[in-house]
């Protein structure tokens, strides 16, 4: 392949082409767990450059796999011996139009610059998660990530308009709509957002956005149950018409694990309790943003109030608002933490999985006593998105056995399942979830599946061995 490498460092120029120590930075994931030798890494620089390296990889047969922040917990960037696409130097935001709520952007954009030029407008880019300082715009939409404000904002798909791609002979696909309605035809646009880089390499993108809160109220409440706490988030949403954007649970186990992985933070209440979640509602009209003669603004007062009535009925047990931003702070670093915490331990089984809302407490219940079976000591490490029903039930196994590993990963799609629930919720499916997809996914949405990317890849060099079981 010195042919191969010898035309993209021609295409792209000096620094253009990584090999060797150089690539190393490539060669595996966030979590550790994937670990592999690229072939080279190419970082281009635009969006020509991109066609050209897919249409000298077409030629030669050569496997591409895309990267953008590399902040993925399923394996998808695993790329031994293929090009990595690096899309780090396409970082560009092209331009923010307040007036339409829209920003263009390159796949190279970091969420938290996003996030900056969003609100140097008065606007807000929604999506939000833990890994918000150096996941790219390219990854997020590579896999439809979801974060802490679906319950308000929606998924990624939600929040895109259009999306520039590159397919894998080098042809541009433009799908750069700014339209909020646009029936020509089918929605490529929700075809190549979550197909993690197997259909296609997204380039480019017109993101919606949304006023930013002009407030927020913040809270840790304890409850005595998780349908009290889905009793909770439904009397929030009625008193404030819709206007909760984040939901969080973290029970006891978690809480006990981020403070010895943080020892030094402070807990979230005086009594340990085994149910909390983190409440935000977030103010856009100036009537429940503005501070009243006391200082106090009416959204916090106002969840406050709620929050009281809750604890005299007895659906609330304990609660703390943020009276300040660093206390806001303190709050969400709890959350969004998780994966940190979870990695403090190996080996690590990580399930990233979806239930109707009010089937949260029977998942869990059912999954732990499967667990208690296959494996007495085995410690779930449990923190969900409790609003949108999406739960991350990470397992510390008490032995590095990949048998049990998939023992555990059954268990849990198996109660998934028959609650009607996903075994994939905004992770994507990578290397670590195909097994799920050859054991769970529909035969007929596979056999589809593969007749999409068998007509967008023939040669299958597009992120080989990703989404689609063997």
């Amino acid at each position: 392949m010195t042919g191969l490498i010898a035309a993209l460092r021609d295409a792209l120029g000096e620094g253009g082409v990584l090999t060797g120590d150089d690539a190393v930075p490539w060669s595996r994931d966030w979590t550790g767990q994937y670990r592999w030798t690229p072939l080279c890494v190419v970082r281009p620089r635009n969006t020509a450059e991109v066609s050209e390296v897919l249409r000298l990889c077409h030629a030669a047969g050569q496997p591409v796999v895309p990267v953008s922040g590399n902040t993925g917990l399923s394996g998808g960037t695993s790329g031994a011996g293929a090009v990595m696409l690096s899309m780090g130097r396409m970082n560009r935001i092209r331009e923010v139009r307040a007036e339409a709520r829209l920003a263009v952007v390159e796949a190279g954009v970091i969420l938290s610059s996003l996030h900056d030029a969003a609100e140097a407008q008065g606007l807000m880019f929604p999506l939000t998660f833990g890994a918000r300082g150096s996941a790219m715009v390219g990854g997020f939409l590579g896999t439809n990530a979801g974060g802490s404000n679906v319950l308000r904002y929606g998924n990624t798909r939600d929040l895109v308009l259009g999306v520039e791609v590159v397919l894998a002979d080098g042809r541009v696909m433009n799908l750069m709509s700014e339209l909020h309605k646009d029936n020509s035809g089918l929605n490529l646009r929700h075809l190549v957002i979550g197909a993690e880089g197997t259909l296609g390499v997204i380039t480019a993108a017109v993101l919606k956005l949304v006023p930013k809160p002009a407030a927020y109220a913040t809270a840790m409440v304890a409850v005595p149950s998780l349908d009290a706490a889905l009793g909770l988030l439904n009397d929030l949403q009625r008193a404030t018409g819709g206007a909760v954007e984040a939901f969080e649970y973290m029970p006891r186990t978690y809480l006990d694990a981020y403070r010895a992985r943080f020892p030094d933070t402070r807990p979230p209440f005086d009594t340990d309790y085994e149910t909390t979640v983190l409440v935000e509602v977030g103010a856009t009209a100036p009537r429940d943003a503005a501070p009243d003669a006391e200082g106090r603004v009416p959204v916090a007062v106002h969840l406050e109030q709620v929050l009281a009535e809750r604890l005299e009925a007895g659906a609330v047990l304990d609660a703390v608002v943020a009276q300040n931003d660093t206390q806001r702070g303190e709050m969400w670093a709890r959350r969004e933490a998780a994966g940190e915490v979870c990695l403090t331990r190996q080996p690590m089984v990580n399930n990233d999985v979806a239930v109707p809302l009010d089937k949260v407490s029977v998942f869990l219940d059912r999954a732990g006593a499967r667990l208690a079976r296959l494996d007495p000591g085995a410690v779930p490490v449990v923190v969900a998105h409790l609003g949108d029903g999406n739960v991350h039930y990470a397992v510390w196994p008490t032995c590095d056995d990949a048998a049990l590993a998939d023992a555990i990963m059954e268990a849990v799609e198996d109660e998934v399942l028959a609650l009607g629930g996903s075994f994939s919720a905004e992770h994507g499916i990578g290397l670590t979830k195909r097994p799920s997809m050859a054991r769970r996914k529909d035969r007929v949405a596979l056999e589809a599946m593969r007749a999409v990317k068998a007509a967008l890849d023939p040669k299958g060099i597009l992120n080989p061995g990703k989404v689609f079981p063997g």
